[in-house]
């Protein structure tokens, strides 16, 4: 039977420009580009609205891929899911996230699952329908899409689903009022989390996480009791319809990785990704060599509880008008996470609108089913 093998590299970078690792990589043979099928990058802007470096990422990506594939850019970033995620406050190391996907023979389906990977797209949203249903149920539909990509038929067996989503600019709220419609917002750094809760919405839809029968526009950002413990949605302004990765694991996988999940329910949840690493993985962060090299990244949402308390005591997150919460939030998780995976090159995204209960957030784990040849 014919299976997908998946590898997942994690290189660092100098800047969100810098692809001389990756080039490294393929001129020794380790990365074959015609392998890629999505890059998840974490890159040193603000994460807002002008955060340009997100753009500048994908850009660098798509003409590296152009130049490999032998393609142009605009069929490159269809043939490959590139997602850039601004913001690598306090320890966080800026890095890229490559995964790749072969096909291979077996005589028999494996006897434990591994990881699988699909990627989907869809088209690009008008500027009148981010933030609303429109955009949830186009999501929703993109995540089967990406499922049957992935080859997965059962919902369980999804693991993290990553989403890039558009936001609104002035000129696409512009675009709306000269039409004499009315966007969902006009601020345009407000656009981001409502297309960021519209999509993770789309997201519970497709995993049967919430009931899309019963889901209204007035949801979005208002029924915190709707959301997906699996979605991670990171808005941009270098794109304009949804890039969707569907993670999960399969029988059907000759992969030498797995992935697994779990929900923080606060930014300083670490018990529950440690209890994740020991009982799906056998990762013990605890124990002498903690993870060892088996931990590939850590894959995470972060927000300031909108509460303004966490476990009880008063946060300032939310009250700061020189930092936004969201960079509050990706320092505060990043450290966290980074104290269990015991390095910082790690994919923690802010804004975790309907991903994982208030002030918390989805955490998935990619883990090696063995330890390298040089593990100690």
């Amino acid at each position: 039977m014919r299976v997908q093998k998946v590898t997942v590299q994690r290189v660092a970078c100098t800047g969100p420009g810098d692809l001389s690792a990756v080039r490294a990589l393929i001129a020794s043979g380790a990365l074959n580009p015609r392998d890629i099928v999505a890059v998840m990058g974490k890159t040193e802007g603000n994460g807002c609205v002008n955060d340009h470096t997100r753009e500048y990422a994908s850009v660098m990506w798509a003409g590296l891929l152009a130049e490999a594939l032998g393609c142009s850019t605009d069929e490159a970033h269809l043939r490959v899911a590139l997602v850039m995620s601004g913001g690598t406050e306090g320890v966080l190391s800026p890095h890229f996230t490559v995964f790749s996907r072969s096909w291979t023979e077996v005589a028999q389906p494996a006897s434990d699952k591994r990881m699988v990977i699909g990627c989907a797209q869809t088209a690009a949203f008008a500027p009148e329908h981010l933030g609303r249903l429109e955009q949830a149920r186009a999501t929703a539909d993109t995540v089967r899409a990406a499922m049957r990509d992935a080859g997965l038929t059962d919902p369980a067996d999804v693991h993290f689903v990553q989403v890039k989503c558009p936001l609104l600019t002035s000129t696409k709220v512009g675009d709306c009022l000269s039409r004499g419609l009315e966007p969902v917002t006009r601020d345009t750094y407000e656009s981001m989390g409502y297309s960021r809760g519209a999509s993770a919405l789309g997201v519970a839809m497709a995993l049967g996480e919430t009931d899309a029968a019963t889901l209204k526009e007035s949801d979005v950002l208002s029924d915190w009791g709707r959301f997906s413990s699996r979605a991670s949605v990171s808005a941009g302004i270098e794109l304009d319809a949804n890039v969707v990765i569907v993670f999960g694991q399969s029988v059907a996988s000759a992969s030498d990785v797995a992935i697994g999940h779990a929900v923080m329910r606060d930014a300083i949840d670490a018990r529950s990704v440690r209890r994740m690493l020991v009982e799906q993985f056998g990762l013990d962060p605890d124990q002498d060599g903690g993870v060892d090299d088996r931990l590939v990244n850590l894959l995470a949402k972060a927000e300031a509880s909108p509460d303004g308390q966490v476990r009880g005591s008063r946060h300032t997150m939310l009250n700061d008008s020189d930092i936004h919460s969201t960079r509050h939030a990706r320092a505060a998780v990043g450290a966290v996470l980074a104290s269990v995976a015991g390095h910082s090159a790690l994919y923690v995204s802010g804004g975790a609108e309907h991903q994982g209960p208030p002030g918390g957030g989805p955490v998935a784990a990619i883990v090696r089913i063995q330890p390298t040849a040089t593990a100690v």
